[in-house]
Parts: structure tokens; C-alpha cells; sequence
């Protein structure tokens, strides 16, 4: 259904943006761009779903409707799509959004192997100018992440040490009981791509690049193709190491990440999403007057929902600058996920630097077996 875009004609300055995908996920991401209405104009809507797409449109006030993804691109040529649909479309819906000179906001994760990933990278155009596409890592851009990455690199923290990593999140038979869920061929994993993947992604934003990791994965519950338990140890290129923890068997549900720094301790406990309440610090014997200065003065107030990132989204599209997060970054964190699904299947360690281009855990998450 095509509606005249007159929003967009009120305001030829805003970005034009569309979504792709109506579920659930999607209204974080219309919620956030109407929270900016100078910077965005929403203008189209596509879902197979004829009459999820009436109900979201109209709830949200989204002037065209499209079943086609294609015909989208071709007749509204958006600056922006926000694609919020199963994993194993976005490699597809990707190219697809890139090669019609669109940029692309996609949810995690982003692509259900490396080998995708790559392929997505390749079809970006050039750096600067784009079309590029993003990955939805908004714990990343909540102002806690923001301060502990900025006394890092300041050396207000020290070096860092050692670190945990958890995702202890439920999810019952039920949750994995839909057809396209727990399945290699349409998520490319259990929690470790699907749920801990925030988590890991803000350990990576924080810490760097990582060098090695040995997990264990197992299905020790759930009936499913997938894991639904992971457990890892990662060592990082500076020297620090980390216990990484993904879990959808956990009663009491906890989203946990510390750092331990030669200097404080900081320590975030949330769930979905946190705010600066949420974080903590504990400054070493001696540190506490300096530590507890630079804590306070840091950054404040975001919190780490989807509006945090799409702020950045829209200010880097306008100011044609690379996207947060780049496909570079979101590369670093997939290569991370494939790695403890190679180490859990082959019982060894795992160098990033093995997760190359005609190895088993490249072109596929599971290696092409089944690892369990």
C-alpha cells in the first residue's frame, strides 16, 4: 500500500528512514527514531504479515506500507533501514539494502556465519561515503560504557586484569518451541549468538581485541538443534583475561560484566538494558580520592536503550562518517562467538586468527557437523 510521504515532504532536511519487520523488536527502533523527530522522518513500513503491517503502521502513524522489501527500496529509496527481522534474512535483506545505495541499521546478529559477514562487509561503499550498514549494539552507547572506556584509555583505570562476562538469562521449551528458533540454519546458534552476544560485544568495546578463547557448549536442557548453555575463557591481546557465561537456564536472570583494573573494579548488574545506577566502582586501596573524581565527572544519563545508538546512527549518516557499530567491529564480535562454537566442538583452543575464509567455523557457526 502506497500512501503520499507527506511527512517527509514537511521536512526535506530529516533523514528518511524505513523498517523492515513488525514484530516486537520493531518498535524499540520506531520508538527511538520518533524520539528524534528533527533528525528522522519514518516514512515506510514493509512486513510480510498484511495485517501486522496495518496495526504497526497505524499504531506508529507510518505513511506507505510495502510487502516487498524490493519494491520498497526502489520506490522510496530510503537514506536508512532499520531491518528488525529473523537473523537468517539479514545477510540477504543487507546486500539487498546496500546495493540499492541505502544504509542499513540491522538487529543481532547481524548475519549467521563470518563467510556472511564478509560478504556484507565487501558490498559497503567506500569509507566515509557509504552505504554502510550498523549493528543494533546499544550497550555500548549507554553513558556507563562510555565512562569506563574513556578512563581507560585516560589510564585512570590501570591495565586491566581479569574479567566476568555473564548472560544467566530463562527462556523456556516453549520460547525454542517456534519453528525458527534454536535452529543452526536461521539463528546460527543458541545464547551465545542470540542473547550473550550483547554482553561479549560490550566486552570486547571495552577490553579489545581478543587473541585466544577455549569454551565448552552444551545442550544440557533445552530440546533444540542449538546449544543452550556456553562457557568460555578469552584472553585479550593487552594481557587481560575473561570468564565468559551464556546461559538461558537461569531461574534468577542476571546480565553481569566485571572489570578488573590495576586501579578500581567496575562492576555493571542489569538485565535487558542499564542505566547509570546500574554500574559500580570500587577504587584499590590508595586510588579512591583519584578513581572516584574521574567516575564522577564522566559521562551521564544515557541510558543503554536503542535510542542511545540510533543517536549515533543518525548523526554519523548525516555527517558522512563511518556507522557505529562498523561491520568492523561487528566482524571482532562474531569472530568471538564463532571461535568458542570451535573451540566447544573441537575441544582445543582457538586463535582468532585461525577463523579465516575456507575453514569449517567460517562458513558455518557449527563447523557443518553436529557439534553435540
Amino acid at each position: 500500500m502506497h500512501i503520499p510521504d507527506q511527512t517527509a515532504q514537511d521536512a526535506p532536511d530529516r533523514l528518511r528512514v524505513a523498517v523492515v519487520g513488525t514484530g516486537n523488536i520493531a518498535r524499540f527502533h520506531v520508538e527511538a527514531l520518533q524520539s528524534m523527530p528533527e533528525e528522522a522522518a519514518l516514512v515506510a513500513a514493509v512486513d510480510v504479515d498484511p495485517d501486522n503491517l496495518a496495526l504497526f503502521t497505524d499504531r506508529y502513524g507510518i505513511p506507505q506500507r510495502y510487502s516487498d522489501m524490493d519494491r520498497m527500496l526502489r520506490e522510496v529509496q530510503p537514506d536508512l533501514v532499520h531491518l528488525c527481522t529473523p537473523p537468517g534474512t539479514h545477510h540477504g535483506q543487507v546486500l539487498a539494502c546496500l546495493r540499492a545505495g541505502a544504509n542499513a541499521v540491522v538487529e543481532k546478529p547481524p548475519a549467521l556465519s563470518l563467510a556472511e559477514m564478509e560478504e556484507m562487509a565487501a558490498a559497503e561503499g567506500p569509507a566515509g561515503q557509504g552505504p554502510w550498514f550498523a549493528t543494533l549494539f546499544q550497550h555500548r552507547f549507554g553513558s556507563g560504557a562510555q565512562r569506563v572506556r574513556a578512563m581507560a584509555e585516560s589510564g585512570e583505570l590501570g591495565r586491566p586484569l581479569v574479567a566476568v562476562c555473564h548472560t544467566l538469562w530463562f527462556r523456556d521449551q516453549a520460547y525454542f518451541d517456534v519453528p525458527w528458533r534454536g535452529r543452526w540454519d536461521t539463528e546460527g546458534g543458541g545464547p551465545t549468538m542470540g542473547h550473550g552476544i550483547h554482553q561479549m560485544d560490550l566486552l570486547l568495546a571495552l577490553l579489545g581485541d581478543w587473541s585466544e578463547v577455549s569454551a565448552t557448549a552444551r545442550r544440557q536442557a533445552r530440546v533444540m538443534e542449538t546449544e543452550d548453555l556456553s562457557v568460555g575463557h578469552v584472553s585479550f591481546a593487552n594481557g587481560a583475561v575473561a570468564g565468559v557465561i551464556n546461559s538461558v537456564l537461569s531461574p534468577r536472570e542476571e546480565s553481569y560484566v566485571r572489570i578488573d583494573f590495576e586501579r578500581a573494579t567496575v562492576e555493571l548488574r542489569h538485565l535487558y538494558g542499564y542505566g547509570d545506577d546500574d554500574w559500580t566502582i570500587t577504587p584499590a586501596p590508595g586510588c579512591e580520592e583519584q578513581v572516584t573524581a574521574a567516575w564522577e565527572a564522566g559521562e551521564s544519563g544515557v541510558n543503554s536503550g536503542h535510542s542511545a545508538q540510533v543517536a549515533h546512527v543518525l548523526s554519523a549518516l548525516k555527517a558522512k562518517e563511518a556507522p557505529p557499530v562498523s561491520s568492523t567491529e561487528a566482524l571482532r564480535t562474531m569472530r568471538l562467538v564463532a571461535g568458542m562454537y570451535a573451540s566447544a566442538a573441537q575441544h582445543r583452543t582457538i586463535a582468532a586468527g585461525e577463523l579465516r575464509q575456507g575453514t569449517r567455523f567460517y562458513e558455518r557457526m557449527h563447523g557443518g557437523g553436529t557439534p553435540w
